[in-house]
């Protein structure tokens, strides 16, 4: 049996009528049209740098206050409770300077949104050396030159606004004492050094001992989870049991720099310079 085939009829001629494809046509034309809707209901910003989300571009945290610091930025006022804070640790550096630890809570440095928007957590610190601003640290370790006496570390936001709270700054400041440059007399018994690991800080703060060749040292390393510590070059290492110092002593009989770390957290607990 033949199935009729339906026709159409135009100015009274009759022909095929013409099979139904407009469907993914017209499905196309409404996503197109649903896209242009949200850009225009959306306009896509322009002031924030490519690779920085909206979010970063238009979220504002705090309350921006008319008060400004020292250097002129703008202060933006946060809850105690919501506010970060910074604490910073200066050990000098056996080649002249000071190396500084950065210790930092309820933030984190994010240079790839500099510029952007004020987001809570979020932003750098600059360093004022001796009361003018030197430069601006993007992670938690930096090197000042000599010669400087003071250091203060204050914390901004990626919008250059300085967090505070109650109209202060979130800031610290180290007083720098010079060091005389003596090289260490090496000890017949030889040097102790005790390291505290707890989850992922190290105390005190990863430093450089400088050694004699020749001289002996015992590391004692105290950690809160079951680990190995490790000193690279020397291949000398002892097991941690949580809590439980470990002690590994040895002495410095080949020059050069060397790593001291855990195996398991990766941690660099210290670095022996032996001349």
């Amino acid at each position: 049996m033949t199935r009729p085939t339906a026709r159409t009829v135009s100015c009274g001629v009759s022909r095929p009528a013409p099979r139904r494809r407009t469907a993914p046509l017209a499905a196309a034309a409404l996503a197109a049209v649903l896209l242009l809707a949200a850009g225009c209901g959306d306009r896509p910003t322009t002031h924030h740098k490519p690779g920085t989300g909206h979010e970063q571009a238009t979220g504002a945290a705090g309350t921006p206050l008319a008060a400004r610091d020292d250097t002129g930025h703008r202060l933006r006022d946060l809850p105690a409770a919501d506010a970060p804070t910074v604490r910073a640790e200066a050990h000098p550096d056996t080649e002249g300077g000071w190396n500084v630890h950065l210790t930092v809570e309820r933030f984190r440095f994010t240079p790839e949104s500099t510029g952007g928007a004020a987001l809570t957590g979020r932003g750098h610190a600059r360093l004022l050396v001796d009361g003018r601003e030197t430069a601006r640290a993007y992670g938690p370790w930096l090197h000042l030159p000599p010669g400087a006496r003071t250091l203060t570390v204050r914390l901004y936001a990626d919008d250059h606004t300085v967090w505070s709270v109650a109209g202060t700054p979130v800031q610290t400041t180290l007083t720098l004492t010079p060091v005389s440059p003596t090289s260490p007399t090496p000890s017949p018994t030889g040097r102790t050094l005790d390291i505290r690991v707890a989850g992922s800080t190290v105390t005190p703060a990863p430093a450089r001992v400088e050694l004699r060749k020749g001289e002996r040292i015992t590391l004692r390393v105290t950690s809160d989870r079951a680990d190995t510590v490790h000193v690279h070059g020397y291949d000398r290492e002892a097991a941690l049991t949580p809590g439980t110092p470990a002690t590994l002593t040895l002495t410095a009989d080949r020059t050069g720099l060397f790593e001291v770390e855990t195996h398991e957290s990766g941690l660099v607990l210290t670095q022996l310079v032996v001349r």
